[in-house]
């Protein structure tokens, strides 16, 4: 089903706010150069490990990587040790093709494979529904990118319209609605698991592996969870005390100022580090090692 108003909506709401962002004062020149400082420094393969994104390292494929993608992304909550034991499991039961197993298996099958699974709150059978609504989708457009590509508009500021028909395509096709594992854009949450996923199919360089093709990556929506969103009210980037999607746009339009043509480039890189008991911008500069 298209989206209809209510997108609308929200992206003329979103443009509204970026108009007076872009008419603010250029953000200080230190900042850009300590945030290039720590890209230069962590944004690498060595430093990936652990984090689920080096499950997609596996597949060469574009489209069993889009599938192992959304698997990691979903299950990227809780413990890291248990996210990758997680992660791991699941993809060693779907073979050496994630996108052949969702493509050729039967919706018995997957229910049955993975009706012991447990990831925290995550059930069996919140996994089997995700992947079967998955398979559903494959059968109508062929791969998740070309669902994704059916509403994608370079015109709007962000991916938000295409991100939310591709995940409403999905869930329509789940029997429980409240499924835990794909959140739903247009409730405002901010959505740090998609756009995740967002991040490491359209972003291509030595971290991000890529594979979606004909998507701009400044439009790119920051992935933003408790930690990212202290990071980015230690670095002047919000006033927004809820992280939520509203918040994440904004930072995202802060980011922009820096890299209009990839606003997430630092994300990998900040999330590297420690940093929780910073209490101010200087200790938080000095513990990166830039000042």
């Amino acid at each position: 089903m298209r989206l209809g108003g209510s997108i609308s909506l929200t992206e003329d709401s979103h443009e509204r706010e970026y108009s007076a962002i872009r008419n603010r004062a250029p953000m200080p020149l230190f900042l850009k150069h300590q945030l290039d400082g720590l890209y230069s420094r962590y944004h690498s393969r060595s430093w990936v490990h652990p984090d689920p994104l080096e499950f997609l390292y596996n597949y060469p494929h574009a489209r069993d990587r889009e599938i192992v993608a959304l698997i990691a992304s979903s299950l990227a909550y809780g413990r890291v040790a248990q996210i990758l034991k997680s992660v791991s499991l699941v993809l060693e039961k779907m073979g050496v093709s994630p996108f052949l197993f969702v493509q050729t298996t039967s919706p018995e099958h997957i229910s049955n494979l993975f009706r012991d699974f447990r990831h925290r709150f995550t059930s069996g059978q919140d996994l089997s529904e995700l992947l079967i609504a998955v398979k559903i989708v494959l059968e109508k457009y062929g791969s998740l990118h070309s669902c994704f590509l059916s509403t994608y508009d370079s015109s709007h500021e962000t991916i938000l319209p295409a991100l939310t028909f591709l995940t409403n395509e999905i869930r329509s096709n789940m029997a429980h609605r409240r499924n835990s594992l794909l959140p739903m854009p247009a409730r405002g949450s901010a959505c740090k698991k998609l756009n995740l996923f967002m991040r490491w199919m359209v972003r291509k360089d030595r971290v991000d592996p890529g594979g979606w093709p004909g998507v701009d990556a400044s439009k790119l929506i920051i992935p933003l969870d408790t930690h990212m969103h202290r990071i980015s009210l230690l670095l002047d980037l919000t006033k927004r005390k809820q992280a939520n999607m509203k918040t994440a746009m904004e930072i995202t339009r802060s980011f922009r100022r820096f890299a209009p043509e990839d606003p997430v480039r630092y994300d990998f890189a900040l999330t590297r580090l420690g940093i929780r008991q910073e209490k101010s911008i200087h200790s938080f500069l000095e513990r990166c090692g830039e000042i």
